[in-house]
């Protein structure tokens, strides 16, 4: 199976994107991703998925679930700043409106509890400043596990100055092993910042795998491409000089405890250790405004 989904490979009207469980040859962890023009509606039925609707680009979105109203001010794009989201249950009509035009995300996991529909407001975002020098990067931990209640979805976005390596040292979480690993399929979404003068950015992807379960991905990775990772090490995620990236990471799994647990290759675990000593990317944080 092809791990690198070139943007458009997925489309599927009125998607841009429509990667379902089924689609990925896994369980759990889905993405689409829509366009809406100005004044766009957009209905669908979630089934057996929990999904979060998280505005890419685009201001002023609207989502209609279980008799509630959600208005997200969403943010101009994804490099701009943190956004506002709406988490949506399993089997739930659902309705998006937008009467500006927005593109939207809606990360999503099979699950079996249904929860109740919710507002995610921006200000509430945890941001984090991980690793450090050209480990650099910023993660949004809108629905980490801890911070955001879901029954089985796992979603963050992370922002990687030009230059700097994220997703590293490499690491998995394929393997049952209380405590310290967990189960889970995940999903690399990315955008890529244009040059001064628009040429579109480009980046870079690597997943590699055991000699039990082999896997063997290095993508050239462009805006609107997708990276699957049903099992393997994974890093690192690269951003080529003078082109920030932006990846969405969306993850579920098997596990009773929704959590994330992961396993360093031990080849490259001491990269950790060298953090200690180096400050963080003064680039960082990439997005200030917090809505």
């Amino acid at each position: 199976m092809n791990h690198h989904l070139p943007a458009g490979s997925l489309a599927e009207a009125p998607w841009t994107l429509a990667l379902t469980p089924q689609r990925a040859g896994w369980t759990y962890s889905g993405l689409r991703v829509l366009e809406l023009p100005p004044g766009g509606t957009q209905s669908l039925s979630t089934g057996d998925e929990e999904m979060v609707v998280l505005p890419l680009a685009g201001e002023g979105v609207v989502v209609r679930c279980d008799g509630e109203t959600f208005e997200l001010d969403g943010r101009p794009d994804v490099f701009a700043g943190v956004s506002d989201f709406a988490y949506v249950p399993r089997d739930a009509d659902v309705t998006i409106e937008a009467p500006r035009g927005a593109t939207v995300a809606l990360p999503s996991a099979r699950c079996k509890t249904r929860l109740t529909a919710r507002h995610g407001a921006a200000k509430d975002v945890p941001v984090e400043l991980r690793g450090a020098g050209q480990c650099s990067r910023e993660v949004h931990n809108f629905c980490a596990a801890g911070v955001f209640e879901a029954d089985q979805l796992i979603a963050v976005e992370v922002l990687t100055p030009g230059g700097n390596w994220s997703s590293y040292p490499p690491h998995k979480h394929d393997e049952d092993r209380p405590g310290q690993e967990c189960p889970l399929e995940e999903i690399y979404y990315f955008e890529v910042a244009n040059g001064p003068d628009g040429q579109p950015g480009k980046g870079f992807q690597r997943v590699y795998g055991t000699h039990d379960r082999p896997i063997d991905v290095l993508a050239e990775v462009r805006s609107g491409d997708v990276v699957t990772i049903p099992h393997g090490w994974h890093g690192p995620s690269m951003a080529m000089p003078g082109y920030d990236m932006y990846y969405l990471n969306v993850m579920a799994g098997p596990g009773e405890e929704r959590d994330w647990l992961i396993c360093d290759d031990p080849e490259y675990a001491w990269i950790r250790t060298t953090w200690n000593d180096q400050p963080v990317d003064p680039r960082l944080p990439l997005t200030t405004d917090r809505r």
